[in-house]
């Protein structure tokens, strides 16, 4: 291969590099801006069920009823997760930790709710207030995340943020989730959600990571909408 033709093939390469990294800019800047516009006019239909879901949960149940968790977003930062509380104010999350972490290294993790294994929730059904259950089922309780959205932590696409102690044992493929800011919904949400191992969630996740499109990120939301109304993979 001559000088020229070598200098060709390297000019040619990084301008199609270039033009991904244009369309990639483009495309962070288009999710953002759909991100605030939806925001934006759900905001008012939104604070006023969460007027509601707060002082049902208070209602229900002692105790704050917004629950604030820590949790690993885009290249690895931390931040405050805004959730309402679905379990009992005396919980201690802690108690998760093994089983969580099990279910990251992909130990087959059995709960009370479902004894085949197929069911991936760690949390016992004494430990969910009545609320919490229909919360969780209609996933009302992600609806405080518009904060997170709005302050630029989150999108209302993308992979579930994991806790810290949970992210302790990834191992090295699973950090590609980490290149994007995680969402309130995702693929694997729509395609399994709580009923597959977390090597699928991330699957999942790097597959919408490897195709991000405005179009993949508008049904991603559409399809989301019908599986909570149809309470699929929920609880």
């Amino acid at each position: 291969m001559t000088t020229e033709v070598r200098f060709t093939v390297r000019q040619n390469e990084s301008l199609v590099l270039e033009a991904i990294k244009v369309n990639h800019n483009w495309y962070l800047i288009l999710k953002r801006l759909l991100d605030i516009t939806i925001c934006i006019l759900i905001l008012p239909f939104i604070l006023v069920l969460m007027a509601v879901i707060a002082i049902a949960v208070r209602i229900d149940s002692p105790g704050s009823p917004i629950f604030v968790q820590e949790r690993i977003g885009k290249d690895g930062r931390r931040f405050r997760m805004y959730k309402f509380r679905t379990m009992r104010h005396d919980y201690d999350p802690q108690l998760d930790r093994a089983f969580m972490q099990a279910f990251v290294v992909g130990q087959n993790v059995i709960n009370d709710q479902n004894h085949n294994g197929a069911y991936f929730k760690p949390t016992k059904n004494e430990h969910v207030t009545r609320l919490g259950r229909v919360l969780r089922k209609t996933s009302l309780d992600e609806t405080p995340q518009i904060i997170n959205i709005l302050k630029g932590e989150m999108s209302l696409i993308g992979p579930r943020p994991n806790l810290p102690w949970e992210v302790e044992k990834y191992q090295d493929w699973h950090y590609e989730r980490l290149t994007v800011l995680p969402g309130i919904t995702g693929l694997a949400q729509v395609r399994g959600r709580s009923c597959i191992t977390f090597d699928h969630i991330v699957r999942f996740d790097i597959e919408y990571i490897h195709n991000l499109s405005i179009k993949s990120d508008l049904q991603i939301l559409w399809k989301t909408v019908a599986t909570v109304l149809n309470g699929s993979g929920a609880g």
